[in-house]
C-alpha cells in the first residue's frame, strides 16, 4: 500500500501524537474526542463519545467507570457511522487499560460492521518506557516510517536526564516521591511513572514500574511521610487538578506531612503529559526532574506544565 493510501483513524491520544511525530498528522483521518494533540488534528471527524460525565466529582467518576465495567459496557462509545464514512485503512487503538481509551475488543465488534474486510488495527499495550520505543518503531514500521531518528532524540534526553541525576552526590538521600494518579479514592500512579521518578533522582513510594495503578489509604501517605508529593490525576489538566489537590488539603493530617512544611508539593497537567504514553513522556521525565532537582534542572516547563501547590 502506498503511502498516499494511508486513511488513519487513532482512537487513542498517545497513538495521535506518536503518528505525528513520525511525520503522518496528514495521514490522520479520524480520532477519539480525547485526542488534543498537536492542534492541527483538532478538525479531524471525532469517531468516540465518553458514556461518563467527566465533569462530575472524583469519587462520581469513579463509581461510574466501576458501574460500567460491571455492566460489561465500554466506558467509551464508537460512533460507527463516522468510521464507516472515513473508510479507514488503520485503526490505532490500545489494549491495556479499559479507562484509558476504546479497547481492542471494542475495535473488532465495530470491524465486523463495516463493509471493508481490510481494515488493519493496531493494539498499543506500553507499560514501561522501552514499550514505547517499541511502539514508536513499529507504527513507523507499519506505514513506512523511519523511526531511529525520532527515538534518538527522545533517548537522548533520556540519557541527559540519567547521567545529571547519577552524577548527584552519593551521600545525599535519593528524595521520596509519590504520584497521585485520582484523589478519591486515592490512587497511586505506576506502569511508566516509577521509572520515570527513578530516571528523574527520586525513590518512587507505593508502586513498581510496569505494575498497574493501584489503590492507597490516607493512611499510607501519612506512614511513608514523602518528601516531594506530585498530583498528575488522569484525565485532567493543571486547573482540574488544582482542584483536585484542595481535597486532599482538608484531611486533619495533611498539615503534619514533611512535603507540605517544606513546600514540595506540586501539581501538573497529567492529561498532556504522564498520562499519555507516547513521545511526550520525555517531557514528562524533564517535568519531573526540574520537580525532584530544580538545583539541577531548568528546561522551563514551571507554570505551564506544572505548578508549585
Amino acid at each position: 500500500m502506498e503511502d498516499s493510501n494511508f486513511r488513519i483513524i487513532s482512537l487513542i491520544p498517545s497513538a495521535t501524537e506518536i503518528l505525528a511525530a513520525l511525520g503522518l498528522t496528514s495521514k490522520i483521518v479520524g480520532r477519539s474526542h480525547e485526542c488534543d494533540y498537536p492542534p492541527e488534528i483538532i478538525d479531524r471527524p471525532i469517531c468516540t463519545s465518553a458514556r461518563l460525565n467527566t465533569d462530575a466529582s472524583s469519587s462520581e467518576i469513579h463509581s461510574d467507570v466501576n458501574n460500567l465495567l460491571r455492566s460489561a459496557l465500554s466506558i467509551y462509545e464508537v460512533k460507527t457511522d463516522v468510521i464507516k464514512k472515513l473508510k479507514p485503512t488503520h485503526i490505532v487503538t490500545q489494549d491495556q487499560c479499559d479507562v484509558c481509551a476504546v479497547s481492542l475488543s471494542e475495535v473488532e465488534k465495530v470491524l465486523t460492521q463495516l463493509a471493508q474486510n481490510s481494515v488493519e488495527v493496531i493494539s498499543l499495550q506500553p507499560k514501561v518506557l522501552k514499550d514505547v520505543w517499541t511502539d514508536i518503531e513499529r507504527v513507523g514500521s507499519v506505514f513506512d516510517v523511519d523511526s531511529r531518528q525520532l527515538l534518538e532524540n527522545l533517548e537522548a534526553r533520556v540519557k541527559i536526564v540519567a547521567n545529571k541525576t547519577q552524577g548527584i552526590s552519593p551521600s545525599k538521600l535519593l528524595p521520596t516521591v509519590a504520584c497521585i494518579e485520582w484523589t478519591d479514592p486515592l490512587m497511586i500512579a505506576a506502569n511508566w511513572i516509577p521509572e520515570l521518578v527513578t530516571i528523574a533522582g527520586g525513590k518512587p513510594l507505593f508502586a513498581k514500574t510496569g505494575k498497574s495503578s493501584g489503590k492507597i489509604n490516607w493512611e499510607n501517605i501519612l506512614e511513608t511521610n514523602p518528601d516531594v508529593i506530585v498530583f498528575m490525576p488522569c484525565g485532567f489538566d493543571l486547573n482540574r487538578t488544582h482542584k483536585e489537590a484542595e481535597l486532599l488539603t482538608k484531611m486533619p493530617t495533611w498539615k503534619e506531612l514533611h512535603a507540605v512544611k517544606s513546600g514540595r508539593v506540586y501539581i501538573t497537567d497529567g492529561n498532556s503529559y504522564f498520562n499519555r504514553p507516547g513521545p511526550r513522556l520525555v517531557e514528562s521525565l524533564e517535568i519531573l526532574a526540574e520537580i525532584i532537582h530544580p538545583e539541577v534542572f531548568q528546561y522551563g516547563y514551571k507554570n505551564q506544565a506544572w505548578k508549585e501547590f
